[in-house]
């Protein structure tokens, strides 16, 4: 049976322009789930993943809107409580598209914890974005009046950003593994896990959310799992995107993929996480990863649409 780890990417939760209210997760949610089950019954062992950026940022705004009337939350645990919110969603979605197919499957979301470097430079550069889209005259007076740290968004708009230092280990990766290899559907790394650093022999929580398609492809590494595959709003990935000159990549080698990323091709607060984390996964496993749209999942999943990254010639 192949193993795959699967990173949803933040629209199977909330699209752009969605309000986030409960109708409209599970409208999303269960429609990711179809394709999901599909893959799943068609002799394969999953691992999904999913982002927070849209939730973490609006429990935070909410935290800081009754800051007067009840006690600061801190960012690790405001991940914590979007592992609860958005593994729920995913977890009771699968469960209804099985029951409507008459089967009975295990399906568990994982708490899950990710190390990070205490001196990592993603501290002192904040560039995840979370929560909604402002205007540019919105965003200035958020800066002012809450200390946010403010950058447009490549998607439009513009957005707060939080520190995002890079994943490097998931404390829970044999549990996932365990859980997998008896045949349940695991959700883990939600919202790119809780970030934690070492301290000699513990580790203690720190303020930041970290990528879920990076977290997700460490997760993946230490799983071996036999194919990586991030799930998002556009079809693939593109050389100069919207641009007069726009190319789509159907099959790309990891060398190739690595030079294009050098140059630029893609930005950091949009696909470059997403192509960085399938270069780490081809890189160390040797196994390839895709990168497609959330849409089309059950091609994308088995090769046929999306940008299929193959590792070195």
């Amino acid at each position: 049976m192949t193993l795959l780890v699967v990173a949803l990417g933040g629209n199977a939760i909330l699209k752009k322009g969605d309000k986030g209210g409960p109708d409209e997760q599970w409208r999303n949610v269960s429609k990711a789930a179809k394709a999901l089950v599909s893959v799943a019954l068609n002799g394969n062992k999953m691992v999904i993943t999913h982002g927070n950026g849209p939730q973490v940022g609006y429990l935070a705004e909410a935290v800081d809107a009754i800051a007067d009337k009840v006690p600061h939350q801190s960012l690790d645990i405001l991940v914590a409580m979007t592992q609860g919110w958005i593994g729920y969603l995913i977890q009771h979605a699968l469960q209804e598209e099985l029951r409507k197919r008459g089967i009975n499957k295990n399906i568990a979301s994982v708490i899950t914890r990710v190390v990070v470097k205490k001196d990592d430079p993603g501290f002192k550069n904040p560039t995840k974005y979370i929560g909604r889209y402002y205007t540019e005259k919105e965003a200035e007076k958020l800066s002012k009046e809450r200390g946010w740290l403010m950058k447009p968004d490549p998607r439009g708009g513009y957005r707060r950003v939080v520190a995002s230092p890079m994943p490097r280990d998931v404390l829970e990766s044999d549990i996932v593994l365990k859980l997998a290899n008896e045949g349940t559907i695991v959700i883990a790394v939600g919202g790119g896990g809780i970030p934690v650093v070492k301290d000699r022999d513990r580790y203690i929580p720190v303020e930041a959310v970290i990528d879920k398609d990076l977290a997700s492809s460490v997760l993946a590494i230490k799983i071996s799992a036999d194919k990586f595959v991030i799930l998002t709003d556009v079809k693939g990935v593109a050389l100069n995107f919207k641009r007069s000159n726009e190319k789509w990549l159907r099959e790309v080698y990891v060398g190739e993929l690595e030079r294009y990323y050098n140059e630029g091709h893609f930005p950091p607060g949009s696909m470059g996480p997403k192509v960085r984390a399938s270069m780490n996964f081809v890189n160390s496993t040797g196994n390839i990863a895709i990168i497609g749209s959330l849409e089309d999942a059950y091609n994308v999943i088995n090769g046929r649409s999306g940008t299929v990254v193959l590792p070195k010639r």
